[in-house]
């Protein structure tokens, strides 16, 4: 099976062959940074754009399926490495209904109520491709097994890219808080886990990883190095996006590649995570956290920005240029159109 699931390595390699694009450039090697629902908005634009993606997940969720599936099992958190794979599947029908598989919850008032098929699935093959886990690594997954389990699902979706974990460990994000304490609004404390620090009142000022230096994934530091564009955001900026830059190996890969970076803005403030940030409050956290790390493009919606003139002069700063265009969805929602958003991806990666 592990050699099997080799084959699928690569964008091309992913593919079942039930929906094919013969006469579509393979287009530029692009990897995306983030988790969860961001990560899900600029994979479901950018596998439109290029046959060469790579998706490089945050692996730190603590809460829900994945949180229960972690602790029972003692796996990387399975639940946004589905949401990415996911978000690879074509449109034709084969890739709908296993999306939509993958996606399903099941409801029920046992032990089975909330667990998503998907996350089911990712453990069962990580279980029955691992071997003896090597020091660190998560129960059931031997060496290579986290990967290929991945790679297999990713073959039986017909995804459109490859899915990695940013580390071979699962890990927790902790959060400096400042008020979050309403009765001491100017204490700064320590908040530990995903889902506290993304619901966490008072201000976040910084997220830091346990373990603090955790062994990076060998192919997401492969993909880095080879890539034309990396993408970060958009997505929760602490919980989601900025971790990648808190793995010191991919940290290290990220500044030092020879790839060009696209930071894609959020639509609006994360309740919880980025109350009251304007887009170059963001920009100014990820700067913080990577001073090292230089910018090409900042991608932002044209209709959300107040203060061009103030997010211009943030973007130049980190060395880049700002884009702005509409890319978010005609009802309202804070929510990427994924056909603008290609559409957007096209033009900034031809200039």
């Amino acid at each position: 099976m592990t050699s099997a699931a080799n084959e699928t390595r690569g964008a091309a390699g992913s593919r079942t062959g039930r929906e094919t694009n013969a006469l579509k450039p393979l287009g530029p090697k692009v990897v995306a940074l983030g988790g969860g629902h961001g990560l899900y908005a600029s994979l479901s634009a950018l596998r439109r754009v290029t046959d060469r993606l790579t998706a490089v997940v945050t692996v730190a969720d603590d809460g829900g399926s994945s949180g229960r599936l972690r602790r029972e099992l003692g796996v990387l958190p399975p639940g946004d490495l589905r949401m990415a794979l996911a978000a690879l599947c074509g449109d034709d029908e084969w890739g709908q209904t296993w999306r939509d598989v993958v996606q399903h919850r099941f409801r029920s008032e046992g032990d089975l109520q909330g667990h998503a098929v998907g996350n089911l699935l990712i453990v069962a093959l990580w279980e029955l491709l691992g071997g003896d886990a090597p020091d660190g690594a998560p129960g059931g997954a031997g060496p290579g097994s986290t990967v290929a389990g991945l790679d297999w699902v990713g073959r039986l979706l017909g995804a459109h890219g490859r899915v990695l974990p940013m580390a071979a460990v699962p890990m927790d994000i902790v959060a400096e808080v400042r008020g979050a304490d309403p009765d001491r609004p100017d204490d700064i404390t320590r908040v530990k886990g995903q889902v506290a620090c993304a619901s966490t009142p008072g201000s976040v000022l910084g997220v830091s990883l346990v373990p603090a230096d955790p062994p990076a994934c060998p192919e997401a530091l492969a993909a880095v190095d080879e890539a034309d564009w990396i993408v970060f955001g958009p997505g929760s900026w602490f919980t989601s996006v900025l971790p990648h830059l808190k793995v010191p190996a991919l940290a290290r890969a990220l500044t030092s590649s020879r790839a060009r970076r696209v930071v894609a803005l959020n639509l609006a403030p994360q309740p919880g995570e980025t109350d009251d940030f304007s887009p170059q409050t963001h920009l100014e956290v990820l700067q913080a956290h990577a001073p090292d790390l230089r910018v090409d493009v900042v991608l932002a919606d044209a209709g959300v920005v107040e203060d061009t003139d103030a997010l211009d002069k943030a973007v130049r700063r980190l060395g880049g240029r700002l884009v702005l265009s509409q890319v978010a969805a005609d009802d309202g929602s804070p929510r990427h159109e994924p056909a603008r958003l290609a559409q957007a991806f096209v033009q900034i990666f031809s200039d």
